[in-house]
């Protein structure tokens, strides 16, 4: 989002500055120091974007200091809004826009499509003044709305579908770079922008240089992008590093609350709180949580001074960021905020137990619910002969596929597990052979220390139904096609 609003304010001849704040040193959001030191700088106007919209407090000093503060956010709102200029929100009580969906990128987006129509309307690009073309800049909100995992519907799917050509073009100098060093090969897809151009623009703001992500996705400078995309990637891996350790040590936590408890399934809502653990990774722990358990998860990264910074996922069902929001109104948060399946708050650590149990009461109903309803879907069968790379390149069609658009899921009936090994992190691959005599790969992604993955790897040859999606294998030239399996049952 400050990155759109930079290329564009550049374009239009008012350059305006990004300021991210330091995870680690100040948290997420408007803080009042970093008001007061832009304020020092010469700043009279601030923009605040995907955050602001529970900001009251700082956003009240920036007032009393004589800063004007525009808030563009998509989060969940309580009824009395910060004292801002404007509260640009489609999750405002009041809002009737039917835009609740969007990312903050899109609302960030459509904020430029409305200034830009007022100075046209002004009269701005009048004489040497050249229009700025949004349309190529979807190709960044593309990236933002796809890594925000919003439903990909409506205008989402908009955006998205038309952003990806535009990356297609490489016109961004940052993100030719960034594909170049993840080794992206092919048209840009949801994956690209999901799984290896998204995690690596956030690195640096997880474990390194806040700023890195934003000068990546704004410069003009191939030499300068391709030395940030470098940096970035180093950061990546750092944070794989980071994740895995906490991860570990989550995992271990929440298996010993529960065989303490003597539960034969876990809470509504799992905790896991860790006194020196890495804010910038804990929301990706808690997504892996959410998945091996689901449940909706918190994952509390403790300070010296015994603060929590809490990251939480949640699952399709429960709405995780109004738990939070009446959590902070009941007195039990420092601050908090969010929206259905992402959340944020800061608690102390000795309010986590009393945080807990009224978290579990407020969403055990939906989280029973959810349960109940919740299966995995298919969309039909398949031969492994049919697994083809038309019939992939024909479902494409359909795309691009996310939250709200899930890709077609198939079974693949009696296949015989030919061969299963395990391959690079924690991954399981696999060759399935149909009764018709075809084969088709699989890769059961971060499976291997799972049921799932244990019963692929002793297979012995047997013989299995198999569901999952079907993926491009592309090598060398040779254009196949694999499953991505989700589940596997031994006949």
């Amino acid at each position: 989002s400050s990155a759109l609003l930079k290329l564009y304010f550049e374009a239009i001849g008012a350059p305006l500055r990004i300021y991210i704040p330091d995870r680690i040193k100040e948290g997420y959001g408007p803080n009042a120091p970093a008001f007061l030191k832009l304020k020092d700088l010469g700043a009279s106007l601030i923009i605040t974007v995907d955050c602001g919209t529970m900001a009251h407090k700082p956003l009240g000093i920036a007032k009393e200091r004589g800063l004007d503060v525009v808030v563009v956010d998509h989060h969940q709102a309580e009824p009395l809004l910060p004292p801002a200029v404007a509260v640009v929100n489609p999750n405002r009580l009041d809002d009737t826009s039917g835009l609740g969906q969007l990312a903050a990128v899109g609302v960030t987006f459509l904020l430029l499509i409305a200034l830009n129509r007022t100075l046209r309307s002004a009269g701005w690009f009048e004489g040497d003044r050249e229009e700025p073309d949004l349309l190529d800049m979807l190709d960044i909100a593309a990236l933002g709305t796809v890594c925000d995992v919003v439903p990909l519907t409506g205008l989402n799917r908009a955006i998205v579908t038309q952003g990806l050509k535009v990356m297609g073009s490489r016109k961004n100098m940052g993100l030719a770079a960034l594909g170049d060093v993840a080794k992206m090969d092919g048209a840009p897809g949801t994956y690209h922008a999901g799984f290896l151009l998204g995690p690596r623009v956030n690195a640096g703001g997880r474990v390194g240089r806040a700023d890195l992500g934003a000068r990546l996705l704004t410069t003009h400078d191939a030499a300068e992008a391709h030395e940030i995309a470098l940096a970035l990637d180093t950061y990546n891996r750092e944070r794989q590093a980071i994740e895995a350790m906490v991860l570990e040590q989550a995992i271990e936590q929440v298996d010993a609350a529960l065989a303490h408890s003597r539960a034969n399934q876990p809470p509504p809502l799992i905790i896991a709180s860790g006194t020196g653990w890495h804010p910038g990774v804990i929301g990706i722990v808690a997504s892996r949580i959410k998945d091996k358990y689901d449940r909706p998860t918190f994952v509390v990264a403790i300070d010296g001074k015994g603060e929590g910074k809490g990251s939480g996922r949640s699952v399709p069902g429960v709405d995780l960021g109004r738990a939070v929001t009446a959590a902070l109104e009941a007195g039990l948060l420092v601050n908090g905020g969010g929206h259905a399946m992402a959340a944020g708050l800061t608690v102390r650590e000795g309010k986590l137990d009393e945080l807990h149990e009224f978290l579990n009461g407020r969403i055990a109903s939906d989280v029973m619910a959810a349960g109940e309803e919740r299966q995995l879907k298919l969309d039909g069968a398949l031969t492994t002969d049919a697994a083809s790379r038309e019939m992939f390149e024909m479902l494409e069609k359909a795309g691009p596929y996310g939250a709200g658009n899930p890709e077609p899921r198939f079974a693949v009936p009696r296949v015989r597990i030919v061969r299963a090994d395990r391959v690079g992190q924690n991954h399981v691959r696999c060759i399935l052979a149909g009764d018709e005599g075809g084969r088709l790969k699989g890769i059961a992604f971060r499976a291997a220390d799972s049921e799932l993955g244990e019963s692929l790897l002793n297979s012995g040859g047997a013989v299995f139904h198999v569901a999952g999606r079907l993926r491009a294998d592309d090598w060398q030239g040779r254009r196949g096609v694999q499953l991505q399996i989700d589940d596997a049952a031994r006949l």
